[in-house]
């Protein structure tokens, strides 16, 4: 199975919503509206046009990843990264190495693009294979409550998180 990725062009936004969709249609510990983030980030100044990217197999869209500016702030300092929101793979392509593909290559063009950090919610033993961290390691703080095993960051460069602390702002699209 040959897969192609790719920055995401507007003639894929209706099939990219309906993939989120099924993807996440099964997810218990989902809202079931990443569709409709997706859809808010893509207007937002958060979004990066790079960093929506799409997996095809046989000119079939069977992936997307999105990454978008957040900000990590304390009381002196301000520091630019990336929210990995979400990742969706269609259920019968799960399992196949597609999801990994596509955070792999999101990371390698956000360090192209001079990103030098990722944060994400996400299930604690899948992400840390691809280097992710615990937050609190950190010093890095997420403004909602969720368990800390959830909350993870990596760094996209070896200084990428040096001296990096503070609490952690969303765009407001994440909120509408």
């Amino acid at each position: 199975m040959e897969i192609k990725l790719r920055q995401e062009n507007e003639k894929d936004y209706k099939s990219i919503f309906q993939l989120i969709e099924k993807a996440f249609e099964n997810e218990e510990y989902s809202d079931h509206k990443e569709q409709f983030l997706v859809e808010r980030l893509r207007k937002s100044d958060a979004f990066i046009p790079e960093l929506s990217i799409v997996a095809e197999v046989e000119n079939e869209i069977v992936g997307h990843i999105l990454l978008t500016k957040l900000e990590i702030k304390n009381d002196t300092k301000s520091f630019g990264s990336l929210a990995l929101a979400p990742v969706s793979v269609l259920p019968e392509f799960q399992g196949k190495g597609i999801g990994s593909k596509l955070i792999l290559y999101s990371h390698k063009v956000a360090k192209e693009l001079g990103y030098k950090s990722i944060i994400l919610l996400g299930h604690q033993d899948y992400y840390p294979r691809f280097g992710y961290e615990l937050t609190n390691k950190y010093g890095i703080e997420m403004p909602f409550d969720v368990p800390a095993e959830n909350c993870m960051v990596i760094a996209l460069n070896e200084n990428g998180l040096s001296g990096v602390k503070g609490r952690v702002v969303y765009p407001s699209a994440f909120f509408e």
